[in-house]
């Protein structure tokens, strides 16, 4: 399991503002990510996520906020395009409780560190000399501070590298006979038993597949593995849910 912020926002000296990325193995603490952004884009943390990836192998799970880009703080547990691209990436998406910090404490207690140690009552000339404190920072956390939580280990004798492989290209996913696939239209929507259903906007053009959940008139959406909804015919509406099948 990996955990994933953003550490606030502050202006640097050239009047760009920064928005530090933080991302922590859970087990060991091990600071995967600490990357000085100039936005909160999918796309930016996409791309430090896949040399993430590329170094340190697939999580099975990441816990992150309902917040940009990864979620919705108006919709909590609605799907953006960033999450469907973890589960494309078999990477099961895991948000914490809106308004409920806590969730991610270790995330809260490394962020009040790198503040305390780093960024409180210092301005950086650029995001340059920002990324290089970080650097060194970084490498200080992970290698030669122990923590009581590890027995006073440092997270980087408690850290083990994934055996999951991050895929250069994106592998065909099929659903077996057990399901009846239906592929999202562009407004979100799938058809299902001459009904509509909205879905997500984020899956569309994506398949998904529906089953019986063995209750009487319900039915599981899934999108690969995991499921993502479950139609009710009497309701005539389907429930947003997040689960590996």
């Amino acid at each position: 399991l990996w955990q994933m912020d953003f550490k606030g926002e502050f202006p640097t000296l050239d009047q760009r503002w920064c928005y530090p990325l933080t991302v922590m193995d859970d087990h060991s603490r091990f600071s995967l990510v600490l990357k000085a952004c100039g936005n909160q884009k999918g796309s930016t943390v996409q791309k430090h996520l896949r040399d993430a990836f590329r170094l340190y192998g697939l999580p099975h799970a990441m816990l992150m906020d309902n917040g940009t880009p990864w979620g919705s703080a108006v919709s909590p547990g609605s799907y953006s395009r960033f999450s469907v691209w973890l589960m494309d990436l078999d990477v099961r998406v895991i948000h914490g409780r809106p308004y409920h910090p806590q969730t991610q404490g270790k995330e809260e207690r490394f962020h009040r560190t790198l503040k305390q140690e780093v960024l409180q009552g210092r301005r950086f000339k650029n995001h340059a000399e920002l990324q290089k404190t970080l650097d060194g920072w970084q490498d200080v956390y992970n290698q030669e501070r122990p923590h009581e939580s590890l027995d006073y280990k440092t997270p980087i004798e408690r850290y083990r590298v994934s055996s999951r492989e991050y895929p250069e290209r994106l592998r065909k996913f099929e659903y077996d006979s057990s399901f009846a696939v239906r592929k999202v239209a562009p407004e979100g929507r799938i058809v299902f038993k001459n009904k509509e259903y909205y879905l997500s906007r984020s899956f569309r053009g994506q398949l998904v597949g529906i089953r019986s959940n063995g209750q009487d008139g319900e039915w599981d959406v899934y999108y690969r593995t995991f499921k993502v909804s479950k139609i009710e015919l009497r309701k005539h509406r389907p429930r947003r849910k997040s689960r590996r099948r």
